[in-house]
């Protein structure tokens, strides 16, 4: 069976109500009311805009600058209150060490320890291979 499509979808009949109220209220050619815009745009983005202008005898074109109007991020963003400035990282220590031996060459490249850690550390490698 062929699944028919709605011309109005839910709310749009209440909101064409609302604009034929304050239709019939206004004073002259006063403008639109912001909450009935704002509740048009909010059908309009779910329902198309040709079909929500229609629906509620609106102009398409206007419309569709509310809904851009709406959906528009501001273009410049304030600049920050507060800035941190930090000190750039301290240099790693950065080191390679040869070992020659009667077995052959041992080297280590290490990185981030302290001159005395490296000179334990062959003293040890040196100790355990003699």
């Amino acid at each position: 069976m062929a699944r028919s499509r709605k011309s109005s979808a839910p709310g749009i009949d209440d909101l064409r109500a609302r604009f034929e109220q304050w239709r019939q209220t206004r004073q002259g050619k006063a403008r639109i009311p912001n909450e009935l815009w704002s509740a048009a745009v909010t059908v309009a983005q779910r329902d198309g805009c040709n079909r929500t202008a229609a629906a509620l005898g609106l102009d398409g074109g206007k419309l569709r600058k509310q809904m851009v109007a709406a959906s528009a991020v501001p273009k410049r963003t304030p600049p920050p209150v507060f800035l941190e400035f930090t000190a750039p990282a301290a240099k790693v220590a950065d080191y390679t060490i040869e070992l020659e031996g009667r077995n052959g060459t041992l080297r280590i490249h290490c990185k981030g320890v302290t001159a005395t850690q490296l000179a334990a550390l062959s003293r040890e490698l040196w100790s355990a291979a003699s």
